[in-house]
């Protein structure tokens, strides 16, 4: 998707590194919404300046926060952009798991990305609208989104294959889910209308069947 974007899952309010901050300091600063705050200012500030241009004190200072509550949240500027794809590719991983052992290998994929549109909230669509401009104005950013969507290709490839399917077809169909997700959040970030990102995932599923039934 940006199939492996997880920036779109709603944040938990734990640190980056899932632990508690020492008793003084959790008990005297609060920061509300501080990885929203540093999100957004990362976005603009890198549509403003460029990725390069920007630093991490840039962005804490325009999200009114300190450089420490950044780097609580995020491990470095880049990650304000790909924090959450671990996350993503366990709830993927899972999601194929627990499907009935009666379901097809293709039925696993679209619960895997129904579970991914799940997970994907409509107030997001515009940052993540910013978030791909910056992407894709920064050949460093894009490479490490194609990797990051391979890795999540392979999760997928290899969960099929952890329920008995064999290859070639566990990796036809994780490829086939990568192109079907790529596609329909391109479709969803691009649009104003109503469509969930579930309906074009499986409207762009539909149309690859139509595509391939055409092509036999």
């Amino acid at each position: 998707m940006s199939f492996a974007d997880i920036t779109s899952i709603r944040y938990n309010g734990s640190d980056v590194n899932g632990c508690h901050e020492g008793r003084v300091e959790h008990m005297s600063r609060w920061e509300p919404n501080a990885r929203g705050r540093l999100e957004q200012a990362a976005l603009d500030l890198y549509r403003e300046r460029g990725f390069e241009q920007t630093t991490v004190a840039q962005i804490a200072q325009r999200a009114g926060l300190t450089e420490r509550t950044f780097f609580r949240h995020f491990v470095d500027k880049r990650e304000v952009l790909f924090w959450g794809q671990a996350t993503l590719q366990e709830l993927v991983v899972n999601s194929i798991a627990n499907m009935p052992d009666t379901a097809s290998p293709i039925d696993m994929v679209v619960a895997a990305l129904d579970a991914m549109a799940a997970a994907i909230h409509e107030e997001r669509r515009e940052l993540l609208r910013q978030r791909q401009a910056v992407i894709a104005a920064n050949a460093e950013l894009h490479e490490r989104e194609l990797l990051k969507q391979a890795s999540l290709t392979s999760a997928i490839a290899e969960a099929l294959r952890q329920r008995g399917v064999t290859d070639p077809t566990a990796s036809l169909i994780a490829e086939t889910g990568g192109a079907v997700s790529k596609v329909a959040f391109v479709r969803w970030i691009s649009e104003t209308g109503p469509r969930t990102l579930s309906q074009l995932f499986r409207e762009s599923l539909d149309e690859l069947k139509a595509v391939l039934g055409l092509w036999g």
